[in-house]
């Protein structure tokens, strides 16, 4: 019996978590670490760079989709990416996946767990673990609401009129639920995210059992990577804000610890969108929680920079960065299948600043969605766009609207971590006002799926954007993989050359040292710096003269020789 899995057993349950069900959980464990025989990666370095998909991204008549995907993956982009994230693959019933019906089944229209092992074959792979919350069309509710044995604990009831006036909203939706049970009984359950996700009571220690299943379930099935999904919204106490309390902190170690039990050499990546301060915190002590955490207030600064040509900001919070050990990194991306999340700039940018963002996103096609505040205001907490219009206005050019989006992406493969792509920036995609009108939420603007046909058509097209960002960004993915200067824990230097003008310096262990500029204005940079003799990588030319001229939006990688 791991001594570290029983502690964390009896910190956060106490008595409560009976004999029988300590055997029973113990029992599992040993069971799923008798069937993984395969010695994952302990580490990271600069070869690793993930891609964020659907299992259902592209179409393909009388085909599954994951086979589908595994095909355009294996002859678009297996060079470039180690790791595939696959967003929920399971059955689901709302939020593009994230109301999960089973978490152990593949949803039928995408494929089996096979399709999932052949993908397994080409790429390590990072899966979701939708630990907060479950859909209401779920088996699991089902028996709840029949009032079935061992399911009465499962979801949480609250009395109408208790007080939860300090529980953080992250929707503008309510947080109690009705529904009746077969005995005609009327309960209020708590749904954080919407009706038809029914959150899960990890109180009971028959949920914990249950859920540490799945991801034992998750680690024999080849996750290499674990990602904790909303996971801050855990635990509820009503009475505290019910966020990134510590019961959640000590479930989080307590998945690592059977994680490193199980199959040692996974990551567990928490998920939390919130400010920075709190961010950073699921890195535990940097030895005993998340491995990797996301990068939330990364997206939204690179957008602040780009459209105030300003880079102080970016500047002045990159170099507070700090990592509590080298068992911990960033998790770096600037899409995703969410929207750019706008807590994580609070405490970093004033209010006035955000909200001038979001009124200028907003006149350039951007939609948003709102979040309700305990004093009875809202607020502005996510902004809808796919990343290449969030960069650029309406009436640019495809010529600066690829030069804004390389600059942003040259800065997310130059940051220290790991950085993660999404599926529609590769492809070099636009806002999908169709999908938004058709699906009737505002995220569908950068959730569009394609068939496969289209899809390659569009990136076989000699001279297209999406063609032009594909190669561009694949050419970016390459050199950074070459260089140990760009190892997710490379020391990182960061300064502003002048308003406009980041400066990145990356040193590898091997003392190779490499110069990233990135001119955020469309204006031209002359940069004085002592550089001669060294490469430019992107362009492959030499740079013999001490003085360089940056064109609007380039960005430079520069080896001292």
């Amino acid at each position: 019996m791991n001594p570290k899995i029983k502690d964390l057993i009896d910190k956060v349950y106490g008595d409560s978590f009976l004999t029988h069900q300590l055997t029973r959980l113990f029992s599992d464990i040993e069971k799923a670490k008798s069937r993984i025989s395969e010695r994952r990666k302990m580490n990271w370095d600069q070869q690793d760079v993930v891609l964020i998909t659907y299992a259902d991204q592209f179409r393909l008549e009388g085909e599954k989709s994951l086979p589908v995907f595994t095909r355009f993956y294996n002859r678009w982009l297996k060079e470039g990416f180690s790791h595939v994230h696959l967003l929920p693959f399971y059955p689901w019933s709302s939020d593009d996946g994230f109301s999960v019906v089973d978490y152990h089944q593949v949803a039928p229209e995408s494929g089996d767990w096979h399709d999932v092992a052949d993908l397994k074959r080409s790429s390590k792979l990072m899966f979701d673990f939708v630990c907060n919350h479950m859909s209401a069309k779920s088996e699991w509710f089902a028996r709840y609401l029949r009032q079935e044995p061992g399911f009465e604990n499962f979801f949480i009831a609250v009395d109408p009129d208790t007080d939860l006036s300090a529980v953080t909203r992250p929707r503008a939706l309510p947080l109690l639920t009705p529904f009746t049970l077969s005995d005609e009984s009327v309960r209020h359950l708590w749904t954080t995210f919407s009706e038809d996700q029914i959150d899960l009571n990890f109180a009971a220690p028959e949920v914990l059992i249950a859920m540490v299943n799945v991801l034992l379930h998750y680690l024999e099935q080849g996750a290499d990577y674990v990602r904790l999904d909303a996971v801050g919204f855990m635990w509820k106490v009503p009475g505290t804000s019910c966020i990134h309390l510590p019961q959640t902190h000590d479930l989080i170690k307590l998945f690592r610890a059977i994680a490193e039990e199980v199959a040692p050499g996974t990551v567990i990546i928490t998920e939390t969108n919130v400010p920075h301060k709190d961010n950073i915190a699921y890195f535990g002590d940097g030895h005993d929680e998340a491995q990797m955490v996301y990068q939330f207030s990364l997206p939204p600064l690179v957008l602040h920079a780009m459209h105030s040509a300003n880079v102080e900001t970016l500047c002045r919070w990159a170099q507070s960065l700090a990592l509590p050990s080298t068992e911990t990194t960033w998790f770096n991306f600037l899409a995703s299948h969410d929207g750019i999340g706008l807590n994580p700039l609070r405490g970093i940018l004033p209010e006035e600043e955000i909200l001038q963002l979001v009124e200028k996103l907003q006149q350039q096609g951007a939609l948003v969605n709102w979040k309700n505040n305990p004093d009875g205001s809202r607020s502005p907490y996510e902004i809808n766009v796919t990343y290449m219009d969030a960069l650029s206005p309406k009436a640019s050019s495809d010529d600066d609207r690829l030069a804004r989006f390389v600059l942003a992406h040259a800065v997310l493969l130059s940051f220290p971590g790991v950085p993660a792509i999404y599926i529609q920036s590769i492809l070099g995609s636009r806002n999908d006002y169709e999908g938004v009108e058709k699906a009737g939420y505002n995220r569908a603007i950068n959730r569009q799926k394609y068939t496969l046909d289209e899809i390659e058509t569009a990136l076989s097209q000699t001279g297209s954007l999406r063609q032009r960002v594909y190669r561009r960004l694949t050419h970016l993915i390459a050199l950074r993989r070459e260089h140990h200067a760009f190892h997710p824990n490379a020391k990182a230097e960061f300064s502003a050359l002048n308003d406009s003008v980041l400066q990145i310096t990356r040193t590898a262990e091997n003392n190779q040292r490499i110069t990233c500029l990135f001119n955020f204005s469309d204006r031209p940079q002359r940069i004085h710096q002592e550089y001669p003799p060294a490469r430019e990588l992107i362009s492959g030319c030499d740079i013999t003269d001490s003085e360089l001229d940056l064109a609007p939006w380039q960005v430079m990688w520069i080896d001292s020789k």
